[in-house]
């Protein structure tokens, strides 16, 4: 995209002039903290949907506080500018928002300088993983990093390290996704994703003690759970023994969405198939990122159109 446009520290530029110095502060210290945010395309109306992107930007704004930084736009200003990025840009298709808050003094040491920077981009996206078959995982030999060191419920970009690493190790190995444990042996979250498990028609995920992040998908699973399916999610500590005798399993995140898992460390997941309830609930979640289910319109917002666009749409399906 070779005349994309960014957004930083209150302009609207061209990338190639979005330039911060090499000293930059974050990028010797990860001192930076981000969201990932979803935008779908609606085909029959031809518009693009932001979603949950008001979650994620109040999600951001309490998160950065563990940085001290400081963010001078609210959440309604920065859902403008991710929906004007992607008018600029001329965005067609499934997209994805990235904003970035960052540590900006130009300096050597390890404090958490005064100085802050905002920047957000918007890019097209089609699938981040192929949520159509069945992904293969295997437990990693990295560990989940603890919240007591860094936080683990914001996105704080030197921690991601940690997820490099152990994605890495399981593309090293052949696989399509790794699954982290904590420092006490239990069940965390893939890589940059949470995990999801299902048991006697029960979904049980790891709770936000056991050092995960708390997703704004995941949170929208475990809604749409409970008020589609009648299907309560229970939030508990979860073995790396259970992964083997789960019915399903299943990861969610901001990029992938609903991604069904059918092996874990080479042995079988339920019948090797994607389950039935992944699957209702991956056609449900699609369908909701569409604006085609009226009941969840609340969290989709048009780009191009006016919000009756899309309520109007979702009346008539």
């Amino acid at each position: 995209m070779a005349d994309q446009i960014v957004y930083l520290n209150g302009e609207f530029v061209p990338e190639r002039e979005a330039r911060v110095p090499i000293l930059t502060h974050c990028l010797h210290y990860g001192t930076g903290v981000f969201e990932g945010i979803r935008a779908h395309l609606d085909s029959p109306r031809g518009e693009i949907l932001l979603f949950r992107a008001r979650d994620h930007f109040d999600q951001m704004l309490h998160n950065v506080k563990f940085l001290n930084i400081r963010v001078t736009l609210d959440v309604d200003q920065l859902t403008e500018v991710a929906a004007e990025l992607i008018r600029r840009n001329r965005l067609a298709s499934d997209a994805y928002v990235r904003p970035l808050a960052f540590k900006s003094a130009t300096k050597i040491g390890v404090v958490l300088p005064p100085e802050d920077s905002f920047a957000m981009v918007a890019v097209p996206m089609g699938d981040y993983l192929d949520t159509h078959k069945g992904l293969h995982c295997g437990v990693s030999s990295w560990r989940r990093l603890q919240d007591n060191s860094i936080p683990c419920r914001a996105k704080i970009c030197g921690a991601y390290v940690n997820s490099a690493l152990a994605a890495q190790e399981a593309r090293d190995r052949g696989l399509d996704e790794a699954i982290f444990l904590n420092e006490a042996g239990h069940v965390a979250e893939g890589s940059a994703m949470n995990i999801f498990l299902v048991r006697d028609h029960r979904l049980v995920t790891p709770d936000v003690s056991q050092g995960i992040l708390e997703g704004i998908p995941r949170d929208t699973v475990m809604t749409l759970a409970r008020e589609t399916m009648g299907i309560e999610t229970e939030e508990r500590t979860v073995d790396r023994t259970e992964l083997y005798v789960a019915d399903e399993v299943f990861l969610c995140g901001t990029a992938t969405k609903l991604a069904p898992v059918t092996r874990i460390d080479g042995r079988v997941v339920g019948s090797g198939e994607p389950g039935s309830i992944t699957l209702a609930l991956q056609r449900t979640y699609d369908r909701v990122v569409r604006g085609r289910e009226r009941a969840y319109t609340r969290w989709v917002q048009p780009v191009y159109r006016p919000a009756d666009v899309v309520e109007g749409h979702a009346a008539h399906l």
